[in-house]
């Protein structure tokens, strides 16, 4: 109990610098956005009956975010803390090493929840992006948003340690985080994708992740279009779940 408080206390101070750091705020939170309003003004035609370009990069940039919150920030913050000494004067002190992790998740499932409204909320507003209108969509929502911010964050940890130094950090991860994105259905329609690049793509979170969001926010009629006919939720379930469990044992063998 005493670990878990000061983890939440530590997560309060994580926003707080979070918040502060402009860089972080312009691109975890704002970049996201600039790239919805941008694609959103340029492409607007229908790639299906009822169903824009617009509407489909939508749902892969709300996946896209919480890649962006979880996996990118964590893997360029945590090399910076260790370059600063930050880490180090940390374990000079009586808070145990799993409060200081509890705090980085607090942190990105804030500031994940801030992004996710912020992006719905754009989509929704000015781009007819429709709200899931039942209870099971909702559901839908929540839990490949968990599990996929889950499976980012434990990831995002894990691929810390591949940076060796924090100016290196940008470096290592940025680009492997625009490859996803690019790969994964967010810029481009997925079923359109090379078969080679769709399949490097099916190994890794993102991919089913924006596969989760297109069944919450496109119509169902839609899944036919899937590279598989259909929507897999029982299969994203089981992919998100099976990289939690293997992030996890990476972060326990790096950190």
């Amino acid at each position: 109990m005493n670990t878990l408080r000061l983890g939440l206390l530590r997560g309060g101070l994580e926003i707080k610098q979070f918040l502060r750091s402009r860089e972080s705020v312009v691109f975890t939170l704002a970049f996201p956005l600039i790239l919805l309003c941008v694609f959103g003004a340029v492409f607007g035609g229908e790639i299906a009956p009822g169903v824009t370009f617009t509407q489909y990069f939508a749902a892969g940039m709300i996946a896209a975010g919480l890649l962006s919150t979880g996996f990118q920030s964590l893997a360029i913050q945590i090399p910076m803390e260790r370059e600063k000494g930050i880490l180090k004067r940390l374990r000079g002190t009586p808070m145990p090493r799993a409060a200081y992790f509890i705090g980085k998740v607090v942190m990105v499932l804030v500031i994940g929840l801030v992004e996710t409204v912020l992006l719905v909320t754009v989509a929704a507003l000015f781009f007819g992006v429709k709200l899931p209108a039942t209870g099971e969509k909702w559901l839908t929502f929540v839990w490949v948003s968990l599990l996929g911010i889950t499976a980012c964050t434990l990831c995002g940890i894990a691929f810390s340690s591949l940076a060796k130094t924090g100016r290196s950090g940008p470096a290592v991860v940025t680009p492997v985080a625009i490859v996803l994105q690019f790969i994964s259905g967010v810029f481009f329609q997925y079923s359109q994708l090379p078969d080679w690049m769709r399949g490097v793509a099916s190994v890794f979170p993102l991919k089913w992740m924006t596969q989760g969001m297109r069944s919450v926010f496109l119509p169902d009629s839609f899944a036919i279009r899937e590279t598989s006919g259909a929507w897999q939720h029982g299969t994203i379930a089981l992919v998100l779940g099976g990289w939690i469990v293997l992030a996890l044992a990476l972060c326990l063998l790096t950190t």
